[in-house]
């Protein structure tokens, strides 16, 4: 009835919340915080987070949102503003409205194109061998 038909895949919505079982964590636009966070299941900012992210799930920091500080996640996508050390164990998604700034670990990455990546880029995981990039990389 308010959900619509679900799909014969049985697949999840992509907006589902992916871990922890505690649902989605919202910071609104407008809203800033400073200090630490430790969340067991997604969170998605819109606003501004000063401080350190420990989150288990699937961090997203929409269009209007910025974060200054220390993440470490499970999965990522980027479409606002990033600057200090990222941490993600499996999927990074940086989308063409993002600038991410600083030190990033990750398992395996997405980059749209006109996303702006500045720093060091270090790939992590099941691929073998870490690979480092220093400099600065703007996907044209």
């Amino acid at each position: 009835m308010f959900g619509g038909k679900q799909s014969s895949s049985g697949k999840k919505p992509t907006a589902a919340p992916t871990g922890g079982g505690a649902g989605l964590n919202s910071l609104v636009k407008g809203t800033h915080i400073e200090g630490k966070i430790k969340a067991p299941s997604d969170i998605r900012i819109e606003g501004t987070l000063d401080g350190d992210l420990d989150c288990q799930a699937k961090v997203i920091i929409g269009p209007s949102g910025s974060v200054t500080g220390n993440v470490t996640c499970r999965t990522a996508m980027i479409e606002g503003k990033f600057e200090g050390n990222l941490k993600v164990s499996e999927l990074l998604e940086v989308r063409e409205s993002a600038r991410v700034e600083g030190d990033v670990t990750y398992g395996k990455i997405k980059i749209d194109a006109g996303a702006m990546l500045i720093g060091n880029i270090q790939m992590t995981g099941g691929a073998g061998k870490s690979k480092t990039q220093e400099k600065a990389a703007a996907v044209a």
